[in-house]
């Protein structure tokens, strides 16, 4: 604990700010039993606990939202990031989560300047015909600008805001600590890993702020897509783009914000509708690579009924292993298995111990409960939040990539019923998932994964004695060895550490108490109220360490 007390005095007025946000939106009593203030109390009295705290009538999943958005881009993308976790959140939660919007004012034109010429080594009169310096749109890590190149393309300038990277970086580092106190403070928490969560949301955020990396993202869709006509991504200029600037082809087109204009344009909904969910759909289940912030914002109507989309930064992979496993529970779905879904959502859950025989139970009296529905009227929306409902109650985490795909199935099904009301996103799953159980079992992929797994069995089998005779010198060698991974056991040993340190101060102190005592006795060296000094400075060191032991003793029982 000393070390992320350490870490966390480093960004001290970060920390008090953060601290005092949540205060005033009635997280007072988070920040305490968090103990936020005791661990850098030494440092100053930095916070004044007695911050009146606002939002009391208001629901815990509010309160939170609000005091996410006034921390700023950080929190507002750990926000985002969990409004994915279906697998943690309740659907109040989640539903909060989503509202979040960053309200930060656009770089200033005097500023902007500065900021194209920083990034790309001069500035835009000279990169640009015409640059428009009003942001179509500004965000928390960036905002973009309509502009066109000298060879009169249309493009759209992403700039990264300036100071953002140093900004992100303490807050990442602040919510590192604040995890580990999270498992260490609240150990019904432990189950979901928070420590594990902000070090995929850090991996996530960082390769966010690196544009360069937005646009290889996009550069893989646009190859993924390049024959169909019908999806859009737009084009990369590589020579004006790196981490702190993208540069891309304007898309000209509706915002699906705007579906109110698809009434004059010509375009036909539902024909959009059934045109975006094939392009998710073929992301997730053919190319395992897929956009996993499909909201409004991101997409665009264009002519010919086209879709286009916009804002890579956050997707999705999946392997072939997992597709396989999607493809599997969906098909269970569709034939009402029980058996076969129980047997993808076990696999889900990785080394999470569950009661397969409860779980089991729970999965028939969910599958009871879609019995006589007729797929085309399932709506997948609900579907998932009764399985992430059940996977909640048997505190399973799911893997992030399973989560982002959920979130995607999800948003886009909402934004298919704005289109058509009658939207069934599970009508459109079924044909994919028939074409890819034919797929899976046509002669040819048969013949193909007969030869994987013989090469894999041949391999093993021809390493078989090189590791047995390994095994064999390491035992003669005494190198043999047994790890076990205790988890779980962080908090008992900083107790164990409090104790030890708790007796060697009572020891120490003891020590004193004999030492003073017999310095006592001898009538020589200074004096100090007429005591010998040394044997006095003895016995107050030792009246100190007492006063300390016992305060310690009471604080750990509070804590209990």
């Amino acid at each position: 604990m000393l070390r992320e007390t350490l870490v966390a005095m480093r960004d001290l007025p970060r920390l008090k700010e953060i601290s005092g946000i949540l205060i005033r939106h009635g997280l007072g009593e988070f920040t305490q039993r968090l103990k936020l203030p005791r661990a850098v109390e030494k440092a100053g009295e930095w916070l004044n606990l007695s911050l009146p705290e606002s939002g009391a009538g208001q629901p815990t999943p509010v309160r939170v939202r609000l005091a996410f958005e006034e921390l700023g881009p950080t929190f507002i993308k750990l926000g985002q990031i969990l409004s994915t976790r279906v697998d943690v959140f309740s659907p109040d939660w989640i539903a909060e989560f989503e509202k979040l919007q960053a309200h930060v004012p656009p770089v200033p034109p005097e500023a902007l300047e500065a900021l194209v010429t920083k990034a790309l080594g001069a500035p835009p009169a000279t990169l640009f015909a015409e640059f428009d310096p009003t942001p179509i749109g500004a965000a928390s890590i960036a905002q973009v600008h309509r502009a066109r190149l000298p060879d009169g393309s249309e493009v759209a300038v992403k700039l990264r805001r300036p100071g953002i990277v140093d900004k992100v970086e303490a807050d990442l580092r602040i919510l590192s600590y604040i995890a580990h106190l999270i498992e260490t403070e609240f150990p019904e928490t432990r189950r979901y890993q928070p420590v594990e969560i902000v070090k995929q949301f850090t991996r996530s955020l960082r390769r966010e702020l690196d544009l360069a990396v937005e646009a290889r993202n996009m550069e893989r869709f646009g190859r993924d897509f390049a024959d169909d006509p019908i999806i859009h991504v737009p084009r990369i200029y590589w020579q004006y783009t790196n981490p702190q600037v993208n540069v891309q082809s304007f898309v000209d087109g509706i915002p699906a914000t705007r579906i109110d204009l698809l009434a004059g344009s010509g375009l036909d909904p539902r024909v959009l509708a059934r045109h975006g969910a094939d392009a998710v759909l073929r992301m997730i289940l053919i190319n395992g690579f897929f956009h996993a912030d499909p909201h409004p914002g991101n997409v665009f109507f264009l002519e010919g009924e086209r879709v286009g989309l916009v804002d890579f930064g956050m997707v999705g992979r999946l392997s072939h292993a997992r597709r396989d496993e999607i493809i599997d529970l969906l098909a269970a779905l569709a034939e009402r298995d029980e058996r076969a879904v129980l047997d993808v959502l076990i696999e889900w859950t990785g080394s999470h111990p569950v009661d397969e025989h409860k779980f089991a139970y729970d999965i028939g009296e969910l599958m009871f409960t879609y019995d006589h529905v007729p797929l085309k009227n399932i709506n997948i929306t609900q579907l998932i939040n009764d399985i992430m409902g059940l996977i909640r109650e048997h505190s399973i985490l799911l893997p992030p990539e399973l989560t982002l795909l959920f979130k995607a199935l999800i948003t886009l099904e909402g934004l298919g019923r704005q289109l058509d009301p009658d939207f069934q996103l599970i009508e459109h799953i079924t044909p994919f998932v028939r074409e890819l159980m034919m797929e899976r079992f046509h002669p040819a992929s048969l013949l193909k994964r007969g030869k994987h797994t013989l090469s894999e069995a041949i391999g093993i089998l021809a390493g078989l004695p090189r590791d047995l005779i390994r095994i064999g010198k390491d035992i003669r060698h005494g190198k043999f060895r047994v790890n076990l991974d205790l988890k779980r056991l962080d908090n008992f040993g900083r107790q164990l550490d409090k104790s030890a340190n708790r007796l060697t101060m009572g020891i120490v102190t003891g020590c004193l108490i004999i030492g003073s005592a017999i310095v006592m006795t001898v009538n020589a060296g200074p004096k100090l109220f007429g005591l010998p000094f040394f044997g006095f400075l003895g016995f107050m060191v030792a009246f100190f360490n007492s006063i300390w032991i016992m305060w310690s003793i009471w604080r750990s029982s509070k804590e209990f």
